[in-house]
């Protein structure tokens, strides 16, 4: 046989059955993304010529702001504090190693209601100045908390933890034979810090940013709490407030212009790195006992970031829960919660299954087709909800409209919203923002079982699905289950998506905070506020065990 011919037949026969469900998998990530982009070429009219020369200044500058605010303090916080727990010694060092990562399961908006009841002019904290020194309205300058300084800062305290947990990782990795180069040429522990570690650990840091900087873009609660009109705020008010689906998915494809620029800079980042360890050999990095004022400072440091981030807003929407709390606490509260439930339930299996068969694929097919496949539907947690739902709706309203024409000049009937009006376009989202989420999970621990159990199990007469059932899930089964409860946890705290998306009536937690808070009830947002950070504390305790885990020499080392 002709050699050209039997390599191209080859090739079309590593497109078996897993490689083709990799494709589909990625065409259906891929397809909102593909609407947005689409409807970036078709004329607007009027509706775009106002937007442009109206609010689309703002947008673009309160974004940039938020960008700029919002990066520089979880850089700053993270890697400090990072490299605070993993150099030195001083009180509660050990308790903070998992403790910074508990503002996490805090959302935006969360953190919002509560520091707004809490520190505006009739909240407790005002209150309370005004008796201690007798002042009057206008007596005192007070910051405003509903402001872009305000969102600002908290967005910070609760996105911090991504650059604290790759920049700590990072650093863990580090050998002390890079840092002893720097003692040789007389250098102090600022100078190795940031002329050293820092350095090499700049691939981890830039990622943590970008992940930080994508959930600020991704951001919708918060900032229409706060009154700061954003590309999000905007996309919600064009579609709904306006009416007009052109304009909204050109906002939207700005917003997707951002999300590009953070990844192309990620990557560069990684890319422009030229910092390597010269020395094949490790040795635990040397820890500097802080004692006096520096270990005073070194536990404030760290303390700071975890009462405002996580244990402040925590115990103000414990207190308003017990004090006032919602009123629809009860049944129909509990329909909330089942509610959210089953869509995290079901968003998280599909998201597992998914990206079993995703990973699964590319490990039966390697290739350029299934890897670029996996590369494209792993990609949606760089993009913002509000995005992919614009996404979701255009070519799923476009199948309603025709479905619905068809319907009544046939049938006489009119059946209505079918999918845009369901909560399958719901669930649709979540796993396209979320697949990546477990997919880095499923393919990590599928790398760690080796190709030879494949090929034992295939000669035994067992099937590619076969061994995969049979061998690969039993082997993954915590993997897995890790995988379920991350993606769980993120959609209970999805809020931009789950507001464009949700059907007629159908309410979830996220949805209930949102619009007491909306309404300025703080107080009966706090139960529903307060079980979505009970529900994200599950995926924290995860982090900080593996976190445990991964310390080098860890079980050997005496600790505070």
């Amino acid at each position: 046989m002709d050699p050209a011919r039997a390599a191209l037949r080859a090739g079309r026969q590593r497109l078996d059955a897993w490689a083709l469900a990799t494709l589909a998998i990625a065409a259906l990530v891929a397809l909102p993304i593909l609407a947005v982009l689409v409807h970036t070429l078709m004329p607007a009219g009027d509706v775009w010529d106002h937007l442009a020369s109206t609010v689309l200044p703002r947008y673009l500058a309160n974004t940039l702001a938020l960008m700029v605010g919002v990066g520089t303090g979880v850089t700053v916080i993270g890697v400090g504090t990072a490299w605070l727990v993993v150099m030195c010694r001083f009180p509660g060092r050990r308790l903070f190693e998992w403790a910074l990562l508990l503002p996490l399961a805090v959302p935006t908006y969360v953190i919002a209601y509560a520091y707004t009841d809490f520190l505006q002019f009739a909240g407790p904290f005002q209150s309370w100045l005004r008796e201690l020194f007798g002042w009057g309205a206008g007596d005192y300058y007070f910051p405003d908390i509903r402001s872009l300084g305000g969102a600002i800062t908290l967005m910070a305290l609760v996105l911090y933890p991504y650059v604290y947990l790759l920049a700590r990782a990072a650093f863990l990795e580090q050998s002390v034979c890079a840092l002893d180069v720097g003692r040789t040429l007389g250098r102090g522990p600022w100078r190795m810090f940031f002329r050293i570690a820092v350095p090499l650990a700049r691939p981890a840091i830039a990622g943590g940013l970008a992940l930080a900087l994508m959930e600020t873009l991704n951001d919708f609660g918060a900032v229409h709490f706060f009154g700061v009109d954003t590309f999000t705020t905007g996309i919600f008010r064009t579609w709904f407030g306006l009416g007009e689906q052109v304009a909204a998915a050109q906002l939207a494809a700005f917003l997707l212009i951002f999300v590009i620029v953070l990844v192309v800079l990620e990557r560069w980042s990684r890319g422009q790195a030229r910092f390597a360890q010269a020395s094949g050999r490790y040795r635990e990095l040397p820890e500097y006992h802080l004692q006096g004022p520096r270990a005073a400072g070194a536990t404030a440091a760290c303390a700071v970031p975890v009462t405002i981030g996580f244990l402040v807003p925590a115990g103000l929407l414990l207190h308003m829960a017990i004090e006032d709390g919602d009123p629809l606490l009860g049944p129909r509260f509990l329909g909330l919660i089942f509610n959210s439930l089953t869509l995290a339930a079901t968003a998280a299996v599909l998201a597992v299954a998914l990206a079993l068969i995703l990973s699964y694929g590319v490990r039966l097919n390697p290739g350029p087709v299934t890897a670029t496949a996996a590369r494209i539907a792993s990609m949606g947690y760089a993009i913002p909800g509000s995005v992919i739902a614009v996404g979701i709706l255009i070519p799923l309203g476009w199948v309603d409209e025709r479905v619905h024409v068809f319907m009544r000049e046939n049938f006489g009937i009119t059946p209505g919203l079918i999918l845009t009006g369901s909560v399958a376009a719901l669930i649709y989202a979540y796993v396209t923002r979320f697949l990546s989420v477990s997919y880095n999970a499923v393919e990590a621990s599928l790398g760690r079982v080796t190709t030879s159990m494949d090929a034992a199990s295939r000669t035994l007469g067992q099937s590619a699905g076969s061994t995969l059932r049979r061998v690969h899930v039993p082997m993954m089964r915590g993997s897995l289950l890790a995988a379920a409860i991350l993606v769980f946890v993120d959609v209970m705290k999805e809020l931009p998506a789950t507001v464009i998306l949700r059907p007629f009536g159908f309410d979830t937690l996220a949805i209930r905070a949102h619009n007491l808070a909306s309404d300025e009830r703080l107080s009966q947002a706090s139960t529903a506020s307060l079980t979505i950070v009970v529900a994200g504390i599950i995926p924290v305790i995860l982090l900080s065990i593996a976190m445990r885990r991964s310390r080098p020499g860890s079980d050997a080392r005496t600790q505070d």
